[in-house]
């Protein structure tokens, strides 16, 4: 039997299908296109949806002629936090409010003073009410536009409804809503006195569930004779696309963290509790019964090298730079603070910014480069430091995204941290995540140690190495940050 993987990115939608054995088939994807106004940033629902029907539909028909058999489960993975509101005739009454919109800045204000930060943090797990969370579009759209708030009668995030127009069926994923600052984390419920004040009530909600439940059965509307897509075909809920990464990277296991470079830099630990005496340890319900995950994320992380390239490096690519800036791992360089958009964990700061402190006059653009993959390793270390002292341990770091590609910048995160780092041979690591928690559903593993032996290799394996000048400029780059961060608000 095969599975399909969905992944419902914010770049690109991917389908990939499976066999039983996780060996992947075929990989489809699309690009996901915007409707950008100021701080508003929507897409529209039922294209999206019809997107991702054809890319399920395409991954289910290249399993059935490769591997001859129907697809036994279609699982989600992706974006947590675009808010989809649901009319009556169960369609979107409103364009999808995407997680990048930033609208509702004053909403946010609005809330911290509502709900204490205490008391918010013990409920939520997030140290901060930022305008990414769907509360604070909810009580956008009830000030800014209150008809459009009284035609709504579901707010869904993303995966919910996919899965309500493959299935007909409403469910919430324990993961996706710990995104949404009205989910209690710790009882898996919604925060009733939140929704209340943004006028929403709970049945206004899907009902909630683990990650990786079954939410029903494929509507026979989007079964296609020999397509291997049935009325038996199961709709998984799945896990968001970081805890799917985790699985199909084998970080499973406390002490093993997982680092997600990509635009976005995330930092992924598995835990048993909720760490919630530290007051800014970023806390979400995990993809496992009981468990839980602290992800620290930085949005500074990938996207200060994509800025750095772009604006003086266009015409290098990164196979040339990563070759020049090779043998220059041991220079003294300038430090570099990866705040190009303020900084979130561990210090939120929303008023930091970039800085680029002890340039000399032999230091030319590859070392400005050089010096921009070693702050950005410094701001791992940072994260990865603060974890430790909150009582996580840390054995091993699995590197995934378009950074864990280049050798010296994952070499770099290596010296700079201290710690070992793994790149597994598959990229693809949330799809196949998710895979493998429909493969043990459906009984093809006996669990999860057994399902990551049989598909999970390790490609690269980076070793810190030392040397003075590493931890020169770890001691910099926090003195820097230390004397400016009572300046960058000017």
């Amino acid at each position: 039997m095969n599975i399909v993987s969905v992944d419902l990115g914010t770049t690109n939608i991917k389908a990939a299908v499976f066999d039983c054995r996780l060996q992947t088939i075929q990989v489809f994807s699309k690009a996901v296109s915007y409707d950008r106004r100021g701080d508003m940033v929507e897409f529209d629902g039922e294209s999206y949806f019809r997107d991702i029907l054809s890319l399920i539909r395409d991954a289910a028909s290249a399993g059935k002629k490769a591997n001859g058999k129907d697809t036994v489960q279609i699982v989600f993975t992706g974006q947590a936090e675009s808010l989809v509101l649901l009319g009556d005739d169960g369609l979107p009454a409103a364009p999808v409010i995407s997680w990048l919109d930033m609208r509702s800045s004053e909403e946010c204000q609005e809330l911290k003073h509502a709900f204490p930060h205490a008391l918010s943090y013990q409920i939520t797990g997030q140290p901060d009410l930022i305008p990414t969370w769907p509360i604070t579009k909810i009580l956008w759209i009830r000030r800014h536009s209150p008809e459009l708030f009284q035609r709504t009668a579901k707010f869904l995030l993303l995966k919910d409804y996919m899965i309500y127009r493959l299935c007909g069926n409403l469910a919430g994923d324990y993961a996706i809503y710990s995104f949404s600052h009205y989910f209690d984390i710790s009882n898996k419920c919604y925060w009733k006195e939140i929704l209340a004040y943004c006028g929403v009530s709970p049945r206004q909600l899907p009902p909630l569930a683990p990650s990786g439940t079954a939410a029903g059965t494929l509507l026979a509307c989007h079964c296609c004779p020999g397509s291997g897509l049935t009325p038996d075909t199961k709709v998984n809920i799945g896990t968001l696309d970081h805890f799917a990464g985790m699985i199909g990277t084998g970080s499973i296991r406390e002490g093993q963290v997982s680092e997600s470079a990509g635009t976005v830099l995330s930092i992924a630990a598995l835990t048993s509790a909720p760490v919630l005496d530290r007051g800014n340890l970023p806390n979400y319900c995990g993809p496992f019964p009981g468990s839980y995950v602290l992800l620290p994320v930085c949005e500074s992380g990938g996207f200060s090298m994509e800025w750095y390239k772009t604006q003086f490096l266009e015409q290098t690519s990164y196979q040339e730079l990563n070759q020049i800036l090779s043998a220059r791992m041991e220079k003294n360089l300038p430090v570099f603070l990866p705040y190009l958009t303020g900084t979130n964990a561990p210090d939120y700061n929303t008023h930091a910014s970039g800085v680029f402190f002890g340039i000399r006059a032999e230091h030319d653009k590859y070392d400005l480069a050089l010096s921009v993959m070693t702050g950005v390793a410094c701001l791992l270390k940072k994260n990865l430091d603060y974890m430790e002292q909150a009582g996580i341990p840390i054995q091993k770091i699995i590197s995934t995204g378009g950074g864990a590609r280049s050798p010296v910048w994952t070499q770099m995160k290596a010296n700079i941290t201290g710690h070992t780092i793994e790149v597994p041979d598959n990229e693809e690591a949330p799809c196949l995540g998710a895979a493998v928690m429909a493969a043990v559903q459906e009984g093809y593993y006996p669990d999860y140690d057994a399902a990551i032996a049989s598909c999970v290799t390790i490609g690269q394996r980076y070793l810190p190495a030392e040397h003075p000048v590493y931890q020169r400029t770890w001691n910099l780059f926090n003195r820097v940050y230390d004397g400016l961060a009572g300046s960058f608000q000017f």
